[in-house]
């Protein structure tokens, strides 16, 4: 697109005069609207269509104004960069796409535009996707989905035009092509409220041109420029929405940042007009604050202090911030309303008692009378019924049901029983039948739609309305039945949440004739129930509506009043004749007064929109009953129109009248049909809802009524309930048309929505309440809700009711105009009231599509709703896109949507989400079903294929982020401590015994020459293979002896003192080869090996650790040292550097001279190397007399003697792991059997099978295990117990471990392998760090390890709240295992050093004799220096010598005591300082995070979370289809939001192994980090959150 900058030209062409419109002859004008149809039905493609027209219009091209045709057909490819027209009068937007006509109102179209030109096109960096992702699986969708319908209240999207011309002849041009065609579109003259040139006097066209030239940004600037962005609108995004009014330009590239790594697919320049201003503190932030307050905060620049809240009290609470109500914002002012009447219920002579006696009376005296034709699918009459057989049928019907169904000789229904009736839309015939055979036989009929698949939307809840209603048989017809799914028997299927039903076919051959003497019971109408309707809700819960026999007659006479209808009149109905007004004007009303309907099924409107003219036409029908959907399709098929008239109509009653939007396809219908014979005053619209039956409708010009009233309000005063006519910036208004005067009988009233129904004022919008004897009468089976719905006492402001009588709430919000005309503004069901404010679905759906809907998504399959995030409604958009529009494409219209509705409400959206066509769920005629896409949105089972999150503008009322109070100093700290009566927080193991018999040995190598001496033969390892078979073992002598092999070859060659690499897989090799070492004075480092089938990322790793580490050789086995040389081993590494390498396989047995002997314990005794979770390669020093001293605290804490057996499945190369496996056996003289992990992945119970053969009462494992044994034996424990393991002889199972202990893992493993006898108590976990490989260690004796439960929001505030289990935001930390012997630990405050007090978050220091003495090197940061090692407090005890861990922790004095009889004290660790995550001014651990995003979808298999310049980056593993990987875009976004008061900047989704761990199972975030911003990732998707 870069290229395509869309030139001056729009702006140059002048109008056209209306004479050259006329150059187009009629017949191309006609094909033009063929074109446009088939385009907009999805017929052909863009392209097909682009060149079709193209060839119809050149030869008349050139006539338009002389513009070069080639500069217009250029222009009129920029899809992404048009020009965005607020036109006046002549210049409308253009002409196709007349199929979004029906949501016009000419305001509203330029509304958008000129809210669009104000953004100037704002980049937003674009979604990175998988090519794999963007294939449709499915089958559906290639095939354009039902765009004939729009949501089921069809009207409810009633509005806009195009919003951004293609060509440039056709956006000016306007009476250029097809004259009368867009004059449909103009919307009639006498809206001129509605009409653009209010709004630009003097009707010249204002034209913006957007230059789209894109800044082809590299990838990296872009990613620079977003995350820029980012870090200025995430600190206090909070404090207001972004400004739309004035945007000051601000580029958001610096030149002197750094340039990140390229990001994937950030291809778009991000120039983001932010209005950025910086409060007193300095914080650039972004928000709509006037000049005049930023002077205000500008002399502010030096704030107050606020007072110090004393340090020590834990009364912290974090705020939401409370949107404060905006003082200037409209209130109403005008006086209460009172209640307003209805006309008098006029009294007729004739009038029948009840319904079927209507019916009766007609049947008998006017059998041959038609009262109901049917149409076939091609329009043509298949049958009529007559007055006379639809009394006889009914009458047969109900005889069958009363007399002829029965079980075990009891008669299956009775009076009153409810029956479902289940009736195809296009059968209204015997749908009649079975509506009156059921009220003549006394049952209650309760009408539903076909159950077309198991699962079908809404399906269940209809299942649990008939379940609740005791429904137990169903009326269908032959046809119906045999379409119905069936189950294996040949019976029709039970549906999901579907009660047991008995199918009944009404057609006549199983129907009987009553016997002479039977009559149906013709009473007079009560208050018993007629029928009930269904209603779904806006959760999507289905209720059933009552209405009694009364009502039905009331409403009936009511509605022949209103509508002045006469005996023998006819009808045509396009409505669905099951509920609402199909059923009140086509089935109920016309028999009441012998009317002849024509039934227009909605599969004959999908395939001829003008059938109900025709019919109109043919049957000169004095009534029609329809929705603004179906004037609108007929617009759009106006080739047909030829010889038709509309003269005989004397109403044309638009049943959905009361949607806003209805406006616009009232005002174009009568513009095309004035000319054939339509007159204005015919249209009718009514309001109603299911509830209150008819509110309101205008009535027939014959009944001398005022005209018709039209306002056009202020979208602004609407959210705010309030009416104001006129505003001043013309954008957001919205043009309302009435709907008539209240039903005759009927009381109405407005009440406020929420709390007490107080009356509304004169100038208020309400929800309006009707009270008359013509309503339903309650939902079936639910008293509480009728009583708030149906019996309703609307207070005036006094609080006294205004009547005695209850009123029914309509769902209807609105208000009562000048004339007493009622206008109604929106629902009930689509309000989102977002911070305070009230908004419309429908008002946005209709903005969403006055943004160039045709070309990217279906009309009419647009969702809008509201979802709960951070206490606030959210507002999420959902559309259908369409097969052929691109990635880019989608995007740019996503991001125009999001700026109009913006600009035109005023409110942000959280999440627009597109969908593959066909993907949505349907509700019964067409429409979608929003309840459904909810549902369904909030489990992350949309499965979209374009996701854009917003959270950054619209989440504005996150806590403010911290201030960092001043510091305490450390000495106001401990008199803070004392004064609050807490100690110091500070604890120490036992005190290190007396020498026992090897404990004189300083160096550990003695010891193994000692023990070879004393006790040749006792075993001290056993290597178990995969089978569990003994693989090798080792002596005491047998070790010494391979040891001194090593040492003779190594004595020649080295020095003492050379550092050797030792890389061997686990096994006695590397342990004889490190005594080896140490006996010739070499220092040994100990390395893993090369992974053989993954060499490109291990070898490196490997190389790093020799070259860091000094070594001058490596010793290892024949087949490595192959590797290390091999030509894979080539191409990771350079192989001609490495040093000497030696293979250890064949020494010859040779003895060395004589051992080395250090001339002091200080001197190195090896390197212990390893990757920290932060992804740092540290090597610590480790002396000899620091290695004797851990493995002496290590036998104390575990009573090791030579008698024990222990077994280790960990790798044995750094860390406590390597202590375990090749110091501690030789020092205390126990057997260890040792178990490779790496065993464990094709041999699960490996480790368990062991530990239960060998009775082994300690064991050591690592997080990686405990998991492959969970994930992998969890569903085996039965096979297990068969294969005789038990592990009840475990006392204690350790988890070695660097990190936070992970409590939902132990406990898992505790609860599976509770079955094999494992006690729950043995599981505990380790505490080591760089600095000290082991701190903590469970050990034998001593209590069971504690839990305690932290408030996780205190937390972040660099403090501990201890609370109960359970309560909100707790967070369970288990303590890591006693403080080992002669270990002493004490909390430190990071800034000030000095110490903190019991139960007080700090870093972990620790003293202890086998700290390691230094760093060797540290690669990759050198900021770690030697303070790490040797650091003293600032105050208090300011000798002892500490080391930092760099972990955050805590300990607490517990009520327990320690062997010694002291209390004990418990150490929690928190997490480690460097991987913290610092966000608005909080600390963040990324394990809680992660934990939260893991619980968010169940295809979550691992989460990761890092930041990137003020980002939050979740990156997750998706353990599913990819269709799932953008459903997880906005449950992360939310549970995030939720539960850490976070904004995510970007959601990578990748496959399941991406994220790397380290050898003990921890993740290593900032490699994950180096591989996104490196793009090595290949995610599935890459969201970036706005």
């Amino acid at each position: 697109m870069a290229e395509r900058t869309s030139t001056g030209l729009l702006t140059m062409m002048l109008e056209p005069t209306p004479a050259v419109a006329m150059t187009l002859p009629a017949e191309v004008r006609e094909k033009l609207a063929e074109l446009e149809l088939e385009l907009s039905e999805g017929d052909i493609t863009q392209k097909g269509y682009e060149k079709k027209r193209g060839k119809l219009l050149a030869p008349y091209i050139p006539q338009i104004q002389g513009v070069d045709p080639s500069l217009q057909i250029d222009n009129r490819i920029q899809a992404s960069s048009q020009a965005v027209l607020p036109g006046s009068k002549h210049n409308k937007s253009r002409a196709a796409n007349t199929r979004d006509e029906r949501f016009r109102s000419d305001l509203h179209t330029e509304a958008v535009q000129a809210a669009l030109a104000k953004y100037k096109e704002r980049k937003m960096p674009m979604p990175s996707k998988r090519r794999s992702v963007l294939v449709q699986s499915s089958v559906e969708a290639c095939t354009p989905p039902d765009t004939s319908s729009a949501s089921e209240d069809e009207g409810s999207l009633r509005r806009q035009g195009r919003l951004a011309t293609s060509t440039p002849y056709q956006g000016h041009g306007h009476p250029a092509v097809e004259h009368w065609f867009n004059r449909v579109i103009q919307g009639s003259s006498t809206s001129s409220s509605a009409s653009s040139t209010s709004s630009h006097p003097g009707g010249r066209s204002v034209t913006t041109t957007n230059t789209t030239a894109h800044a082809a940004l590299n990838a990296n600037a872009a990613a620079t420029a977003l995350a820029d962005l980012m870090a200025h609108t995430q600190l206090d995004n909070h404090s207001a929405p972004p400004d739309v009014t004035g945007l000051s330009e601000r580029s958001s590239l610096h030149a002197e940042r750094p340039q990140v790594a390229s990001v994937r697919s950030v291809s778009r320049g991000y120039n983001h007009h932010t209005s950025v201003m910086e409060t007193a503190d300095g914080v650039p932030v972004n928000s709509r604050v006037s000049s005049k307050i930023q002077q205000l905060l500008n002399t502010l620049k030096r704030p107050k202090r606020p007072p110090l809240r004393e340090f020590f009290v834990d009364d912290f609470e974090e705020l939401l911030d409370v949107q404060e109500p905006d003082p200037n914002q409209p209130k109403p002012e005008g006086q209460q309303m009172s209640p307003l009447e209805g006309d008098h219920l006029g009294m007729v002579n004739k009038w029948p008692p009840s319904l079927p006696a209507a019916l009766q009376r007609w049947g008998t005296t006017q059998p041959k009378s038609p009262c109901l034709t049917a149409l076939d699918n091609v329009g043509k009459p298949v049958y009529t019924l007559t007055y006379g057989k639809l009394w006889t049928r009914s009458q047969k019907l109900a005889y069958t049901l009363l007399n002829k169904l029965s079980t075990r000789n009891e008669p299956l229904l009775m009076p009153g029983d409810r029956v479902a009736l289940v009736f195809p839309n296009n059968d209204p015939v015997m749908f009649m039948v079975a509506f009156y055979g059921c009220l003549l036989a006394e049952l209650v009929p309760v009408p539903i739609e076909v159950p077309l698949t198991r699962k079908d939307a809404g399906s269940q809840q209809i299942g649990f309305l008939l379940g609740s209603c005791g429904v137990t048989l169903a009326l269908t017809t032959d046809a119906c039945q045999k379409g119905l799914p069936k189950a294996q028997t040949g019976e029709v299927a039970t549906f999901k949440g579907w009660p047991r039903l008995l199918w009944f076919v009404t057609d006549g051959k199983h129907v009987v004739k009553p016997p002479k003497d039977w009559h149906p019971p013709l009473r007079e109408a009560s208050n018993d129930i007629a029928y009930i309707e269904y209603k779904t809700s806006k959760e999507g819960s289905t209720m059933g509506i009552t209405v009694s026999h009364s009502a039905m007659l009331a409403h009936c006479h009511a509605l022949t009043q209103a509508c002045g209808y006469a005996e023998a009149e006819t009808i045509t109905n396009v409505l669905d004749f099951k509920r609402e007004a199909g059923l009140w004007h086509g089935v109920l009303t016309s028999v009441m007064n012998r009317m002849h309907v024509i039934s227009i099924p909605y599969s004959l409107m999908k395939v001829n929109p003008l059938s109900w003219i025709q019919k109109v036409h043919t049957y000169k029908a004095r009534v029609a009953v329809v929705k603004s959907r179906d004037m609108h399709w007929s617009l759009l098929a106006q080739r047909d129109q030829r010889d038709m008239s509309l003269s005989s109509l004397r109403m044309l009653i638009v049943a959905d009248g009361a949607n806003p939007w209805s406006i616009s396809s009232c005002d174009a219908f009568l513009n095309v049909f004035q000319a054939r014979g339509l007159r204005p005053e015919v249209i009718c619209p009514c309001a109603s809802s299911s509830e209150a039956m008819t509110v309101a409708i205008r009535r027939p010009p014959e009944m001398g009524v005022p005209p018709p009233g039209k306002a056009v309000l202020s979208m602004g005063g609407l959210s705010h309930s309030v009416i104001r006519v006129d505003t001043e910036e013309k954008l957001s208004v919205l043009t309302v048309q009435d709907v008539g005067q209240v039903m005759p009988g009927a009381v109405v009233c407005v009440v406020r929505v929420e709390g007490t129904p107080y009356v509304c004022q004169t100038d208020e919008v309400g929800e309006i309440c009707v009270s008359s004897g013509s309503t339903g009468v309650a939902y079936y089976g639910l008293p509480g809700m009728t009583k708030n719905v149906f019996e309703t006492i609307p207070v005036i402001s006094s609080g006294v009711p205004i009547s005695d009588r209850p009123f029914t709430r309509t769902s209807l919000l609105g208000f009562v105009g000048p004339d007493s005309l009622v206008f109604v503004v929106g629902k009930m069901d689509g309000l989102m009231v977002v911070s305070g404010r009230r908004h419309n679905a429908d008002d946005v759906v209709a903005t969403a599509l006055a943004v160039e809907p045709m070309k990217f998504v279906y009309r009419g399959r647009i969702a809008v709703f509201s979802v709960s995030v951070l206490h606030d409604e959210r507002i999420v958009v959902v559309a259908e896109q369409r097969p052929d529009a691109s990635e880019e494409d989608s995007f740019q219209w996503m991001s125009r949507v999001l700026q109009a509705i913006d600009s035109i409400h005023q409110v942000g959206v959280y999440c627009l989400a597109l969908v593959p066509a066909n993907t949505l769920p349907k509700a019964p005629l067409g429409g979608i079903h929003i309840s459904e896409t909810k549902q369904r949105f909030l489990e992350g089972a949309l499965h979209p294929c374009n996701v854009l999150m917003c959270p950054h503008t619209c989440v504005t009322n996150l806590p403010k982020p911290r201030q960092k109070q001043p510091e305490v100093g450390p000495a106001s700290m401990i008199v803070g401590n004392l004064v609050a009566g807490k100690r110091i927080a500070q604890a120490c193991g036992r005190d290190v015994a007396q020498l026992e018999d090897n404990d004189q040995f300083l160096y550990i190598q003695d010891v193994l020459q000692w023990r070879a001496q004393a006790t040749p033969d006792h075993p001290l390892f056993l290597v178990l293979n995969a089978k569990g078979t003994v693989a090798s073992t080792a002596s005491c002598l047998q070790l010494h002896k391979r040891a001194e092999r090593v040492a003779a070859a190594l004595m020649g060659r080295l020095n003492t003192g050379d550092h050797v690499a030792l890389v061997y897989p686990p096994g006695i090799d590397l342990i004889a080869t490190f005594y080896g070492c140490l006996y010739a004075g070499c220092v040994p480092v100990t390395v893993r090996p090369p992974h053989p089938q993954n060499l490109a990322t291990t070898l490196p790793t490997v190389k790093m650790i020799v070259e860091v580490s000094k070594s001058v050789c490596i010793l290892t086995t024949q087949a490595i040292m192959k590797l290390l040389k091999s030509k894979e081993a080539a191409a990771a590494v350079d192989i001609k550097s490495w040093p000497m390498v030696l293979d250890t396989d064949d020494l010859p047995r040779k003895k060395s001279p004589q051992m080395y002997k250090p001339p002091t314990p200080e001197m190195l005794a090896y390197l212990d190397f390893s990757v920290s979770t932060t992804g740092i390669l540290a090597g610590v020093k480790m002396s000899h007399a620091a290695t004797s001293a851990l493995c002496r605290s290590i036998k104390l804490q575990c009573e090791l003697y030579p008698s024990r057996q222990i077994a280790i499945c960990l790798d044995p190369y750094c860390g406590l792991g390597f202590a375990l496996w090749c110091l501690c056996s030789v020092y205390s003289g126990h057997q260890s059997i040792l178990v490779p992990p790496l065993e464990l992945e094709s041999n699960a119970s490996l480790w368990l099978a062991a530990v239960s053969q060998y009775k082994v009462r300690v064991t050591f494992c690592s997080y990686s295990v405990m998991e492959m044994c969970t994930k992998g034996l969890g569903s085996q424990t039965e096979a297990l117990r068969l294969r005789n393991v038990n592990l009840s002889c475990v006392r204690t199972c350790m988890v070695v471990a660097e990190e936070r202990p992970r409590i939902a893992l132990t406990q898992s493993f505790s609860k599976i392998f509770k079955d094999l006898g494992l006690s729950p108590r043995a599981v505990s976990t380790t505490f080591g760090c760089r600095v000290n490989v082991a701190i903590c260690l469970q050990g034998t004796a001593g209590p069971d390890p504690t839990t305690v439960y932290v408030d996780m929001r205190a937390l972040r505030h660099d403090r501990v709240r201890l609370v109960e289990r359970g309560s909100p935001h707790s967070l369970p930390l288990m303590e890591s295992g006693k403080i080992l012997p002669g270990v002493k630990v004490i909390i430190a405050n990071t800034e000030t050093k000095g110490p903190l007090g019991d139960s007080h978050l700090g870093e972990i220091w620790v003293s202890s004799p086998h700290n390691a003495t230094g760093y060797y090197t540290v690669y990759g940061e050198e900021a770690l220096h030697a303070d790490h090692f040797n650091t003293k407090l600032s105050f208090g005890d300011t000798q002892t010598v500490w080391a930092r861990t760099g972990y955050l922790g805590f300990l607490r004095r517990t009520e327990l005591t320690d062997a010694s009889g002291e209390r004990h004290d418990a150490l929690y660790v928190v997490g480690s300082l460097d991987e913290t995550l610092e966000l608005r001014g909080m600390r963040y651990h990324p394990i809680d995070i992660e934990t939260s995003v893991i619980r968010s979808h169940k295809s979550i298999a691992e989460c990761a979370v890092f930041t990137w310049t003020n980002l939050l980056v979740v990156v997750v593993e998706l353990e599913g289809s990819e269709q799932e990987a953008l459903d997880l875009v906005a449950l992360v976004t939310n549970v995030v939001l939720e539960e850490h008061y976070l904004i995510v900047g970007v959601v990578v989704v990748v496959d399941p192994g991406v994220i790397p761990i380290n050898s003990r199972g921890e993740k290593q975030r900032m490699h994950l980090r180096d591989g996104f911003l490196a793009d090595q990732l290949d995610p599935i998707y890459v969201a970036y959150n706005m």
